[in-house]
């Protein structure tokens, strides 16, 4: 008797039981996931044994050298201004090709030895000229501005020797170092929310401007020609339009296709690819236009959304072919604790680039 009134209690838990998972697709989920498949991604991370992020790529006399940003666990409360990015170095990382081994060559630059920072060495980039080598670093002064500042090294790996203050006039974050064929230098950078760039208007800073705009003309990122020397801007700062193929201006609400940081460009076929993040809609996109300063019209998207909050990429092109170096959280599963991945760019026949699901 006692074991028939024991099944009878079996039978009517298993019921109730598939009757809840059935009902909630959440629990169903949560049943199947010890049969799930794991996540498949298209690329590897290029190092484990540090976290990086921010990868900007170049090629240095036939080697590949990569300046990115190094992520660090420093146990601060994430934010919308990005107070958890709190870095404190850079490592420079080289291979001599895509899929080869990949060198780290330590500490390129330290916060401690640029005498006028303060907090958070965000994403870097780096150039060649006058026989040097420049890398180019966005971080907070002692008023909590960020402003861009350059390092120099005759070596790519560094290290490197920042300059004691920031380059005059520069402002927010990312900035990217585009050589034309003239063998002028230019520099696209910006950033919005923790970027700051919301607060800068006509090239002066206003400090209570708000963090996010919900409507009206979007942000646009910016753009100034460097002096030979790569350590000052030579004329004012820019404003770059991307605008649509009606030749219109994106407004905030097309936050799937305006600009929010990660600037970066680079040519192909004669014209002047701008690609960048979306942000909190987290897109690579890219615009072309015919002249460095703009404008850039809207093309589609590079990179559809990676696992993690952020997106930021570079291009190169070696031994003819090209390539997008981009981040995820693959490793860590955290968004402040990234790892830099590399792939192969291809472009359709009319100059448009395939877009890659990461």
């Amino acid at each position: 008797m006692n074991r028939l009134l024991s099944n009878f209690k079996t039978n009517i838990f298993l019921k109730w039981f598939l009757f809840i998972i059935s009902t909630f697709p959440a629990l169903q989920l949560l049943a199947q996931s010890s049969n799930m498949p794991k996540k498949i991604y298209l690329s590897k991370p290029l190092v484990s044994h540090i976290y990086t992020a921010d990868p900007s790529a170049h090629v240095f006399d036939g080697k590949i050298y990569i300046y990115p940003s190094h992520d660090t666990a420093m146990g601060l409360p994430e934010d919308d201004e990005g107070g958890h990015f709190n870095m404190m170095d850079f490592h420079i990382l080289s291979m001599d090709v895509i899929g080869g081994k990949v060198t780290d060559h330590g500490v390129g630059l330290s916060i401690k030895n640029i005498p006028w920072a303060k907090r958070q060495l965000w994403a870097p980039d780096a150039a060649f000229a006058n026989n040097t080598y420049y890398l180019f670093f966005p971080v907070k002064d002692q008023s909590d501005i960020f402003r861009i500042g350059v390092a120099t090294s005759a070596k790519p790996e560094g290290p490197f020797k920042a300059e004691p203050n920031p380059i005059k006039g520069s402002y927010s974050i990312d900035p990217a170092v585009f050589k034309d064929a003239d063998g002028s230098f230019y520099m696209y950078f910006g950033g919005v929310w923790g970027g700051q760039l919301q607060r800068w208007d006509n090239n002066e800073y206003h400090a209570n401007a708000p963090l996010k705009k919900t409507s009206g003309k979007a942000f646009e990122p910016r753009v100034a020609k460097l002096s030979k020397d790569l350590k000052s801007f030579d004329g004012t700062v820019k404003e770059i339009k991307i605008v649509d193929a009606n030749g219109k201006e994106f407004d905030e609400i097309n936050n799937d296709k305006r600009f929010f940081e990660a600037s970066w460009m680079h040519k192909f076929q004669g014209k002047y690819y701008f690609s960048y993040s979306t942000g909190d809609t987290h897109n690579i996109c890219y615009a072309i236009g015919d002249n460095p300063y703009g404008p850039f019209t809207y093309q589609g998207i590079i990179l559809k959304p990676v696992e993690g909050w952020t997106s930021h990429h570079s291009i190169i092109e070696i031994k003819g072919k090209w390539y997008l170096f981009y981040h995820d959280v693959e490793l860590s599963g955290n968004t402040h604790l990234r790892n830099v991945k590399v792939t192969e760019l291809h472009y359709s026949k009319d100059g448009k680039i395939v877009t890659i699901n990461p």
